[in-house]
């Protein structure tokens, strides 16, 4: 599967839309992570624990979007977004979506 975030497939020629595809997970923070977290922001620099949860999360948002797009036969999927929201304190859902075409 092909997914790019522009409108075109370098070489390619879009041939037919088949409509927006997505993929979402809902991710809740750890106790343990969140209190690592919580001393990071003390004396600064990355907090890993929440860069490895978002990681896990667009991947498997991708997943979802793909497997989506599979099921419509899909080639490619292009104009790809990825979103982020608050759902309640401590879980945000990550959104990812797109267009899934037929290439010639």
């Amino acid at each position: 599967m092909i997914i790019v975030n522009t409108d075109t497939v370098a070489g390619r020629k879009v041939v037919i839309s088949l409509g927006l595809v997505r993929g979402s997970t809902i991710q809740a923070k750890h106790i343990g992570k969140d209190l690592m977290a919580g001393l990071k922001t003390l004396v600064g620099g990355e907090i890993k624990e929440y860069t490895e949860m978002l990681e896990s999360a667009r991947q498997i948002a991708l997943g979802r979007m793909v497997k989506s797009a599979e099921a419509m036969e899909a080639d490619a999927i292009i104009n790809v977004r990825f979103a982020t929201s608050s759902i309640m304190q401590g879980a945000a859902e990550l959104l990812v979506y797109g267009t899934a075409v037929k290439l010639d």
